[in-house]
């Protein structure tokens, strides 16, 4: 019972913008960023509230970076890491619609993603930077549908900046002129966790719904 205790506190760090950033530096935040965009396994990864946070601890100064510099790296990171993904789904191609459960891949994220990128094509790149597992898996639909390189490329940098940017500088400008707003991280970061998970779940229960008018 200890040692599955200590694996669960293990994963509750893993998943803890404020733990990642503290105990693994800027270092571990770009490589979160980089699996959580770029490796299906990277789904469950804080994405949303770790950029926030690395925005407000750059106000603060527990990040002793340029505000521009730690932004910019996201997005570096986060087009690594949809570059990645997108040449996973390329290599493996249309059989990875049809790849068996496992324990680190759920064939529901991917169908999704998938259902996502139909409705909106290339854009699901851009679009699906700020929705849970559709940022993770939508690059690697991409790839899988052969989605041409330079589009890809095109709508992953444009993603990956609006992402970036948006969560980044926001959360260094209210650090700057709200004073004591550090205090309040825990509630800020529940709030991003529920608003972006919402479109998902309401995209299962849809989904949900039609299963069982049919």
């Amino acid at each position: 019972m200890e040692f599955i205790s200590e694996i669960w506190n293990f994963i509750k760090e893993l998943i803890n913008p404020e733990s990642i950033i503290h105990y693994g530096g800027f270092g571990l935040l770009l490589f979160v960023v980089y699996s959580e965009t770029g490796l299906f396994v990277g789904f469950f990864l804080p994405g949303d509230s770790l950029l926030f946070t690395a925005g407000l601890f750059t106000a603060t100064g527990l990040i002793d970076l340029p505000v521009l510099v730690v932004s910019m790296s996201i997005c570096f990171a986060a087009i690594a890491g949809n570059s990645t993904g997108y040449l996973f789904g390329r290599r493996a191609g249309k059989a990875i619609f049809k790849r068996e459960k496992s324990f680190f891949f759920k064939p529901s994220h991917l169908k999704h993603a998938k259902e996502f990128y139909d409705k909106h094509g290339g854009k699901a790149i851009v679009l699906g930077v700020f929705l849970p597992i559709i940022r993770t898996f939508a690059p690697i639909v991409a790839g899988a549908v052969e989605l041409k390189f330079k589009k890809f490329i095109f709508y992953s940098i444009s993603g990956a900046m609006l992402w970036s940017n948006s969560l980044v500088l926001t959360a260094y400008f209210l650090g700057k002129n709200i004073p004591g707003i550090k205090d309040y991280l825990h509630y800020i970061i529940i709030s991003l966790v529920v608003i972006t998970s919402v479109p998902f779940l309401i995209a299962i229960f849809k989904n949900w719904k039609s299963k069982k008018s049919r």
